[in-house]
């Protein structure tokens, strides 16, 4: 199950996902997020 969320950026971080999101690799914005927080949580637990 999902769950939504809201969250502040940098004006530059979200042109930068945009642009990241204009290559197709991710479907969405959320998408994108999610894929960079399980990151950072590996990341975290090693």
């Amino acid at each position: 199950m999902k769950h939504k969320l809201s969250v502040s950026l940098d004006e530059k971080l979200v042109h930068d996902l945009e642009r990241i999101l204009s290559s197709g690799k991710y479907r969405n914005k959320s998408h994108a997020v999610e894929f960079a927080v399980k990151k950072l949580l590996e990341a975290e637990n090693g």
